[in-house]
């Protein structure tokens, strides 16, 4: 996979206030590493926010895609990135709380290598099929595989994503073998779902929104408790069939650990701001993301419940990486 870097041109010297007072940034851009492919929830979410963080940092964001094993690979090069605040990453509910449960060898700990910064929101996944498939509700697909255990193929992705491990609880609540087929990333997961490579996917609501809206895909399910706002038509997975079915995607930001406390605070302060601007908030009501800003110190007590929820998960699913 190639890197993809965004450069998105601020002039340097236009410095906000408190980074002159700070003494940073300086003339250094600052690296946004996303750990997926282009095209996914990560992805899009960086290329939103930013611009306008760089408006008010005054400095240049260079969003770069680092793929690879289910966000671990990008994860572990900002834990191991120098801790001086111009390398941040984009981290999920998979980088933060489903790898470290997943993987029995982590070449990173999510909770000692990365600092948080805030909590950008979480999204439903939702269960997709192609505008083609026969399946129109989520009850149609779940009979149609409890009579053909092992025919059915789910996409995801990656092994370790929130996509993969909604299916995996899908599985064992809903009592069905579907097969999962990881990708590298939501873009060519999601292709491959519209071209009917795979009879199912299950991906975030931010990637999935614009080929619902087109007719290219279907929605049969949300995988939330409640449902999304601005797709109220779209039915719970456990309104279908399935009690007590509930994952939202969240999706964080981290700094290497070391990174100064100031510089974790400001930024954390920036990215809340950014998410008040109306066009952010439009943009985030069309993809059905729910904006949840947190101080590093709220994220950090967020992320510790959410990684012994999915310890739970792995260890009574028997659940091993692919």
């Amino acid at each position: 996979m190639k890197r993809r870097d965004l450069l998105l041109g601020v002039p340097a010297l236009a410095v906000a206030p408190w980074s002159l007072a700070a003494g940073w940034p300086s003339a250094k851009p600052i690296r946004y590493v996303v750990p997926f492919a282009p095209g996914g929830t990560t992805d899009v979410l960086a290329r939103l926010l930013a611009p306008k963080l760089q408006a008010a940092v005054g400095q240049n964001f260079i969003v770069d895609n680092r793929a690879g094993a289910g966000g671990v690979l990008g994860a572990d090069a900002v834990a191991k990135s120098p801790p001086d605040g111009y390398t941040i990453l984009g981290g999920t509910i998979s980088t933060q709380a489903i790898n470290p449960a997943l993987q029995a060898k982590m070449p990173y700990n999510a909770e000692r290598d990365l600092v948080p910064i805030t909590m950008i929101g979480s999204t439903p996944n939702v269960v997709i099929v192609p505008a083609s498939s026969p399946y129109k509700t989520m009850q149609d697909l779940l009979e149609d595989a409890r009579r053909k255990p092992g025919r059915l193929t789910h996409s995801s992705a990656g092994t370790g994503t929130s996509q993969h491990m909604s299916g995996e609880l899908l599985k064992q609540l809903a009592k069905v073998f579907i097969v999962h087929i990881p990708y590298r990333g939501s873009g060519p997961a999601i292709q491959d779902v519209i071209g009917g490579q795979v009879t199912m996917g299950i991906d975030t609501l931010v990637v999935a929104a614009p080929h619902i809206k087109s007719g290219a895909l279907r929605a049969l399910a949300v995988t939330t408790a409640k449902r999304a706002r601005g797709f109220e038509s779209i039915p719970t997975i456990a309104e279908s069939g399935v009690p007590g079915y509930d994952v939202a995607s969240w999706q964080s930001v981290h700094a290497p650990a070391g990174t100064p406390a100031d510089i974790t605070q400001q930024l954390s302060a920036e990215f809340a701001k950014a998410m008040k601007l109306p066009d952010v908030q439009d943009r985030f009501a069309f993809l059905g993301l729910e904006a949840q800003p947190m101080t590093p110190a709220e994220l950090g007590a967020f992320e510790t419940r959410e990684r012994a929820k999915w310890a739970k998960v792995v260890k009574d699913g028997g659940i091993k990486p692919e």
